[in-house]
């Protein structure tokens, strides 16, 4: 019971009628644009997500050596 194509083609003649072709470009754009921000902003999250835990592994590592000077 899905959508048929005559379905689709209706709809998108609707929303062309109401949006305008200009229109619906730039709402394509500016959404591919968020969608670019957003996944260098979850490529940043995950590298600065990664230093965090090499920093902490770090310390780890150099935790027992102090411990044993005590």
């Amino acid at each position: 019971m899905g959508m048929s194509v005559t379905q689709l083609l209706i709809i998108l003649v609707i929303v062309i009628v109401l949006f305008g072709t200009k229109r619906l470009r730039n709402i394509g754009s500016d959404l591919g644009g968020a969608i670019k921000s957003f996944r260098s902003a979850v490529k940043d999250g995950e590298e600065s997500k990664q230093l965090a835990e090499d920093d902490t592994e770090k310390s780890k590592e150099k935790a027992p050596s102090e411990q044993d000077k005590v």
